[in-house]
């Protein structure tokens, strides 16, 4: 994890005691939607689906608890779905622990792709580590190095890619669908959302009844979890991904991967 200029940047949130964390987070564990099962046959029934008609695909994975779900259905399916992880070097220590548990258990290797070497010193010699929290021009130059750039070397030659969007997240992802050919017409790729109609409590349901093991700043209050210098924890009422650049307008937090092309 990099560990950036701490007085440049907005102050950070008290993390929440794990008792405030198990309330919002666990107790939702004993009640999923009214219709899970219908959710969790749609997912399943479209991963089966897109392997059929448009292999070869990959999952990319944020190792986020939707993304850990949707890894568990793949191989209780026992599809041979590549997974791919991007290690953008500035990811929560927590985040690198459960990516070394999800290799060394996983039936298929995960692929981690990192950032070129030299596009991360260059920023941080040019604009600095910093430089994230005053433009949000430069914090998204940081996203495309470490996330979009990687994200490109991951899906060459793929069809289609797995995410773990859901409506729920936030209101640019209401629409979402359970197929996007938005980015069919200039990458080639159809994105697959098996989570779009599960709830949060669905995503809990589901890990606590098959024991997945997910990452643990859950349990601190970060529902939504990125890049430490990116990432806080929420509070009480605020909205799911309100811990994400949560210095910037509302507007503008997403890091490229997941905005709709019209």
């Amino acid at each position: 994890m990099h560990a950036l200029d701490q007085t440049s940047s907005p102050a950070q949130a008290p993390t929440p005691t794990r008792a405030m964390a198990f309330e919002r987070w666990a107790s939702p564990i004993h009640s999923p939607s009214l219709n899970y099962e219908r959710h969790l046959k749609e997912s399943l029934a479209l991963l089966r689906a897109v392997y059929q008609d448009l292999s070869p695909l990959k999952q990319a994975s944020s190792l986020g608890a939707e993304d850990v779900v949707i890894t568990h259905m793949i191989e209780s399916l026992g599809l041979p779905i590549a997974v791919f992880v991007l290690d953008t070097g500035a990811l929560h220590h927590q985040t690198l622990a459960l990516l070394e548990r999800t290799q060394a258990r996983a039936k298929l290797p995960i692929e981690v792709y990192k950032p070129a070497h030299a596009d991360v010193l260059h920023f941080v010699s040019t604009k600095g580590q910093a430089s994230i929290y005053r433009s949000l021009e430069e914090r998204k130059a940081c996203c495309d190095f470490r996330k979009l750039k990687p994200l490109g070397q991951a899906l060459k030659g793929q069809r289609a890619w797995i995410t773990g969007l859901r409506r729920e997240q936030s209101s640019a992802r209401s629409e979402v669908g359970l197929t996007d050919e938005s980015e069919l017409q200039t990458q080639g790729w159809t994105k697959v959302n098996p989570l779009v109609n599960w709830s949060w409590s669905d995503v809990w349901h589901y890990i606590e009844i098959h024991q997945v093991d997910y990452n643990p700043l859950h349990d601190e209050f970060y529902p939504s979890i990125g890049c430490a210098p990116c990432t806080r924890a929420i509070s009480m009422g605020e909205e799911f991904r309100a811990g994400r650049w949560w210095w910037e307008d509302e507007n503008a937090k997403e890091c490229g991967l997941h905005v709709r092309k019209a």
